[in-house]
């Protein structure tokens, strides 16, 4: 079936690309390109190639990044509940790529719904450092939290704010900040339809307005010698690089850092530059920014297997250093363990009133210590691990965290960590995002199941199983009694509890296999 395009984004390609436009226009007769990226917090690159139930086909730009056939369903196979892979779009995975995070980075995604670029940087992140992942709106920030909790990310903070409010409370925080724009989405018109019957609604001005405002917070967020990505997935040079010469005539400090031309990334397009402020007098930029926007990259559906991206880095020219106001938790936290579990300094409501529980309980920071006692028991009886940051309650919830939430006062916070729990009438109850983090050798015991036993499935469908005692893997004296970790061949999906043969299934309603 023949893709319908709005006639006036036909003629203004025609008017851009003139030779390159009849090939531009045949790529919309090619099949789709599926993807998927390999989740290398929970399985190597090479472990995955091994046991991939689908043939793969390397992306170019991306080492973790797959094709696939387009009439597979890799959301319906176990290891898809298991986080062992992300399914992407080839050319989405190319803004993380040129971000180039490593271990011990402060990386903040700033419009990160639904997850797809955050759990790519975390991989990359590989539990060092920080991820701090956004989005303004709030329905969006469901899928965010969980994708970032299936794919087994302990070092997120997840957030529900404008950039504006973030850059208010962690001014030059960040030394990497990715920006996947809010766009027009013209590179997306193969892949949805919808988008392009929406085209004429999210119109280019629109865009432009949000992105000059993101873009300029972003300067304020990131720390000296620090380096911002800037993404779209539309071809509009009003909204590419029409928005980088801006931004570099507006902060000197900046330079692009040049990808276009190398690989499979086309060079920017100053030359539409100069189109643009020869037909309108609202533009205007220096001769300098143009010329850098060639640096820019752009990946063509005629060019690539793939869809449309455009991708800029953009260096800040200072020397990198720690930014203001980051210093490490332990001055506003204040140990009660040798093994780094902390108390949080519990701050006055204003009415000066516990509630019900508090008045049972006696002072809320007593209730918040035998929650964090209820936790380490559990930790204690039932892991064999060290999780990362500091271990602090938000009422009856447990998280573990690697940033000070005293820097997140004011903030709205979905997540302020790596969410391991809930306690209930004292008792510690684990969270399914702690069992989709754990491998099974950090878990004291295991039932193994197999993608290709039917048991899997109905595992994931919430059923009851009925298990032997010899099956469930003990580490040390550990009985089989008490909470299992169910993985599929050798990777955690989620928990059951056994006792005297039968499993009881844990996993969310939520979460399930949906389906036949």
């Amino acid at each position: 079936m023949a893709i319908w395009l709005p006639p006036l984004f036909i003629d203004r390609m025609q008017r851009l690309l003139g030779d390159e436009f009849d090939a531009f226009m045949k790529s919309y007769e090619a099949p789709k390109y599926a993807g998927i990226r390999v989740n290398t917090l929970k399985i190597s690159n090479e472990q995955f190639r091994d046991i991939s139930p689908f043939a793969l086909r390397q992306i170019p730009w991306c080492d973790t990044g797959y094709y696939i056939q387009d009439d597979v369903k890799p959301g319906k196979h176990p290891y898809y509940y298991a986080g062992l892979y992300y399914i992407q779009e080839p050319s989405a995975m190319s803004p993380v790529e040129v971000l180039q995070v490593e271990p011990g980075d402060r990386v903040l995604d700033l419009c990160a719904a639904p997850g797809g670029k955050s759990t790519q940087i975390a991989a990359k992140l590989q539990g060092q450092g920080v991820l701090v992942t956004n989005d303004i709106n709030s329905e969006r920030t469901k899928a965010l939290a969980k994708n970032i909790e299936l794919y087994g990310v302990r070092n997120a903070v997840v957030l529900n704010e404008s950039p504006e409010r973030i850059a208010n409370v962690l001014p030059h925080f960040f030394n990497k900040i990715l920006i996947d724009a809010p766009c027009s989405g013209e590179g997306m018109f193969r892949k949805d339809e919808d988008m392009a019957k929406q085209w004429a609604t999210h119109s280019v001005e629109k865009c432009m307005l949000m992105q000059r405002d993101i873009l300029k917070v972003a300067a304020s967020l990131l720390a000296p010698g620090g380096t911002i990505v800037y993404s779209t997935c539309t071809f509009s040079p009003e909204e590419n690089e029409a928005m980088i010469a801006e931004f570099l005539d507006a902060h000197e400090e900046f330079h692009v850092m040049p990808i276009g031309g190398m690989g499979s990334f086309a060079p920017g397009r100053p030359d539409w530059l100069k189109q643009l402020q020869e037909e309108d007098p609202e533009f205007h930029f220096s001769k300098e920014a143009i010329e850098e926007t060639a640096g820019c990259g752009r990946l063509w559906p005629h060019l690539i297997e793939g869809e449309g991206h455009f991708v800029t880095v953009l260096k800040h020219g200072g020397d990198r250093s720690e930014p203001s106001g980051y210093e490490f938790i332990e001055k506003h936290w204040k140990s009660n363990r040798a093994d780094r579990t902390y108390v949080r300094e519990e701050q006055k409501r204003k009415s000066g009133r516990p509630n019900k529980k508090e008045k049972h309980s006696g002072q809320r920071k007593d209730t918040a210590q035998e929650h964090l006692e209820s936790y380490v028991g559990f930790a204690q009886q039932e892991l064999d691990i060290d999780l990362p940051g500091i271990t602090v309650t938000y009422g009856d919830h447990v998280y573990q965290t690697v940033i000070d939430p005293s820097l997140l006062q004011g903030l709205k916070v979905v997540r302020p960590g790596f969410y391991t729990g809930t306690v209930k009438n004292g008792r510690f109850m684990p969270s399914h995002p702690l069992a989709a983090a754990l491998h099974p050798e950090e878990a004291k015991r295991v039932l193994e199941l197999s993608s290709d036993h039917p048991e899997a499935i109905r595992y994931l469908k919430g059923e009851t199983l009925q298990v032997d005692r010899d099956r469930i893997l003990c580490k040390g004296n550990a009985e089989p009694k008490g909470y299992v970790l169910v993985c599929v061949d050798g990777y955690a999906m989620g928990w059951g509890k056994w006792l005297d043969g039968i499993l009881k299934n844990e996993y969310p309603a939520g979460w399930r296999w949906m389906g036949a």
